[in-house]
């Protein structure tokens, strides 16, 4: 495994992550969900990410029985605020109660008196962001997580809550973005922003959704038990890339992986590694074998001219709007 520094904290992190998104608490029974977390430790990862919202809550419970008895110190642990966790009305966005009452709820199910890093999940238009600010800013200084970061914020909206960071005290560190060789939106805007002010992407869906793994072919039924065919696996996200002619392009890009030595999964990890302002890939898995696989995507350098090989493929696909962040992600999605 290879680490990184995650923006320009101090922070050190795998590249690759642990993320249990659609897996722990819904898609898969708990002890394959465990067994994904130990092969995610065998392989030298550290760092793990998570969020109140994923299986309704369940899937922090699971995360945090998963890592018991794990050296607390050798871990880096995510979670994330935003999404409805209950019926209440102020069961959620950014608000200054709802954060207070969710880091709380988040520390108690992964069985941790802190977690290294608080994301807000999305931005919250209803809320002052100076509210949220202040609220993060005393959850840093009670010492429930050390380090705060946003997920698919654009880059004004980064700009202004680096503001404020600053005038807090606080260290914003950094951006959960989609990001992969298909979905480029955040290369535009926020990849610069972020640059400048020194956060570090923890990117999501590195591999497209399992599009990139070209397991999906063109004019082919959709494999058996395949995300696509579940809706609780992410089937409305992952139904945008499956056009005829993203699946033919991906199907091009087989002898690339085989020349350098990958597999098509392995490609996309590293793909989205080689941008020296991604800090980490987040990679999810309901099996442990595929968490060993993808793992070996640390630290492979992909070759310029395979580089620009890939993107003369993709390009005609890739979606590069930087209009379009956060604009893919369904309601309670990553």
């Amino acid at each position: 495994m290879e680490f990184r520094h995650l923006g320009r904290s101090g922070l050190i992190i795998s590249e690759i992550a642990y993320g249990n998104w659609l897996t722990h608490g819904s898609q898969v029974e708990e002890d394959a969900a465990t067994a994904c977390v130990r092969a995610a430790l065998d392989a030298g990862i550290t760092t793990f990410d998570t969020a109140d919202v994923y299986a309704e809550t369940r899937a922090e419970a699971v995360m945090g029985r998963a890592l018991k008895g794990e050296r607390r110190e050798g871990l880096e642990i995510f979670t994330k605020v935003y999404w409805p966790t209950g019926p209440g009305r102020n069961d959620r966005g950014l608000s200054r109660k709802h954060i207070m009452e969710s880091i709380n709820g988040s520390l108690r199910r992964l069985q941790t008196d802190y977690v290294d890093l608080y994301q807000a999940h999305r931005y919250d238009v209803t809320t002052p962001l100076e509210e949220t600010m202040t609220a993060f800013a005393d959850v840093v200084r009670s010492g429930k997580a050390l380090y705060i970061g946003v997920s698919e914020w654009t880059a004004e909206q980064i700009r202004a809550a680096h503001g404020l960071a600053q005038e807090l005290d606080i260290q914003l560190i950094s951006n959960q973005p989609q990001y992969s060789a298909l979905w480029r939106v955040i290369e535009g805007e926020v990849i610069p922003t972020s640059r400048e002010l020194g956060l570090g992407q923890i990117v999501w869906s590195p591999i497209a959704q399992g599009v990139l793994t070209g397991k999906y072919l063109p004019g082919a039924p959709l494999p058996a038990g395949s995300r696509a065919t579940d809706e609780k696996g992410g089937s409305q996200m992952v139904s945008r890339l499956l056009r005829d002619e993203v699946l033919e392009r991906v199907q091009l890009l087989k002898p690339l992986a085989e020349q350098a030595g990958l597999t098509l999964a392995q490609l996309a990890v590293a793909w989205v590694l080689q941008n020296d302002n991604v800090s980490a890939a987040i990679i999810g898995a309901s099996r442990p074998e595929q968490v060993a696989e993808n793992a070996k995507a640390a630290g492979v350098v992909l070759e310029a001219e395979l580089l620009k090989q890939i993107d003369k493929i993709l390009a005609p696909v890739a979606e590069t709007d930087p209009a379009r962040t956060a604009a893919n992600s369904p309601k309670g999605r990553p």
